[in-house]
Formats: C-alpha cells, sequence, structure tokens
C-alpha cells in the first residue's frame, strides 16, 4: 500500500527562467519554493501576489500544497514562470478553469527574450558610433 499524495504536474517558462510545479491535492495552502517557504524564497510581497494569482482567481488557495523548483532568470521572470506553472497545473485539476485562466492571460507563455548579438555591432541592434571625420 503506497501512502504517496496525488499531485499534477505543469512546468512555466518566462525568459529564461524555468518553474516545475507541483499541485498536491488534499493541501493546507504551503507553498514551497526551492525547498524554502514561498516567502522566504521570493523577499518582495509582489513577486508572492504575482505567483498565487491564479490559485485566488479560481477560489483554490486553500486546497493545494505547492512543491516547485525554480531556476535561471531574474526573480520576477522566476515569479512568472512560478504562476504559469501553476496554471497549467490548475488546469490538469480541472479544466473548467481555462476559460477564467485564459482570460486572465496566465495560460499564455510570455515568449520575449533577449535577442542574440549580431556581428559588427555592439549589442542586438546598438550599431557602432558614427564618425564623419
Amino acid at each position: 500500500m503506497t501512502t504517496a499524495k496525488k499531485y499534477f504536474y505543469a512546468s512555466g517558462k518566462r525568459k529564461t527562467a524555468i518553474a516545475k510545479v507541483q499541485l498536491h491535492e488534499k493541501g493546507t495552502g504551503i507553498v514551497t519554493v526551492n525547498n524554502k517557504p514561498a516567502l522566504e524564497y521570493f523577499s518582495i510581497p509582489l513577486y508572492g501576489e504575482k505567483f498565487m494569482s491564479p490559485l485566488k482567481l479560481t477560489n483554490q488557495l486553500k486546497t493545494f500544497d505547492i512543491t516547485a523548483q525554480v531556476m535561471g532568470g531574474g526573480s520576477n521572470a522566476q515569479a512568472e514562470a512560478l504562476r504559469h506553472g501553476i496554471a497549467r497545473a490548475l488546469l490538469l485539476f480541472d479544466n473548467s478553469f481555462r476559460l477564467i485562466l485564459k482570460k486572465a492571460g496566465y495560460l499564455t507563455r510570455d515568449s520575449r527574450i533577449k535577442e542574440r548579438k549580431k556581428y559588427g555591432l555592439k549589442r542586438a541592434r546598438r550599431a557602432p558610433q558614427w564618425q564623419k571625420r
């Protein structure tokens, strides 16, 4: 007899940040990011609000325990990747949340990433300064 809890897994991405999210059923609302409490990992409260917004929108705040592994990017990109992962995992739990989450824009992968540097230029599009004489 196994005592493993059922969970829903999804990954979320933003810029170069990747979040691997597990939503554990019959939870109490505890969020763990990289083996730390979420509010300890994300020191700025705005980031906490950002990644909890899909749960607030669907009234599932105290339904799940969330475990996430986040890597790459900065704090803001990691919080948005976590939000994307949570939204995608919520769909696996209940597909009726799709309309709500889609309308809020949480299911769309924000694909804006840094453009590569081109040869002959200083950065992706910044040309060397032109000098007449």
